[in-house]
């Protein structure tokens, strides 16, 4: 269970963002930030194998690193304000792998996942299974239960589509997308209940039709 401290550092780090502040409070970050997020991430692993057997990974193998890579962004701060992790079967180094992903800062609770980094084959791939079974398709995403938690499908669309995909798209305007992901931004103030892991893997489950969709077009 997380505490509210939790939320109150990473507060507090968005406006100290600076080396000095940051070492004189990284016991702090690591007792009440750090090792609470690691053991809820294992917590929704242990979890999330019940309905994603091949996600054999640890809490360490999904977590991002608190350290912002500042060699080639204008925004210079050296740390995130937030805390996150991705759940796919090999956790970030299968990050093109439809999944799950959890992102808490203070004034957010994210909750999403699906298909966010699709290269050329792999959308072409996608977009053909669409256009294979659309029906198939919009019975996912517009389930009542995706779309009572993610509202709609997310993700930037082609101006321009090919030339095989034109006639489908007047039928299923959602094949131009260029990305297939999901998000709720919810009350951070979630993240203190007890039953956490439980509140976000339901989230989980309610994307895991699409994650099957895109992962079986995709051929991983």
């Amino acid at each position: 269970m997380l505490q509210s401290d939790f939320l109150q550092f990473l507060y507090e780090l968005s406006q100290n963002n600076n080396r000095e502040w940051f070492e004189k409070n990284k016991k702090r970050y690591e007792v009440t930030v750090k090792k609470p997020f690691e053991e809820l991430v294992g917590e929704l692993i242990d979890r999330l194998r019940i309905i994603e057997p091949d996600f054999q990974i640890q809490a360490k193998d999904c977590i991002h690193r608190i350290y912002r890579d500042t060699r080639f962004s204008a925004d210079k701060t050296p740390y995130k304000s937030h805390v996150s992790a991705v759940f796919t079967p090999r956790g970030r180094q299968t990050m093109h792998t439809p999944g799950y992903y959890l992102h808490l800062e203070f004034g957010n609770l994210m909750l999403g996942g699906g298909g966010y980094f699709l290269d050329k084959e792999p959308l072409t791939n996608v977009r053909k299974a669409i256009a294979q079974d659309p029906e198939a398709f919009r019975s996912i995403v517009f389930d009542k239960s995706f779309s009572d938690k993610y509202g709609e499908l997310k993700g930037e669309k082609n101006k321009v589509l090919p030339a095989e995909f034109k006639e489908i798209a007047k039928k299923e305007p959602l094949i131009a997308n260029k990305q297939f992901f999901f998000m709720a931004e919810l009350d951070p103030e979630i993240c203190l209940q007890p039953d956490l892991a439980d509140f976000i893997v339901d989230y989980f489950k309610a994307g895991k039709a699409l994650n099957e969709f895109l992962r079986k077009s995709i051929g991983v």
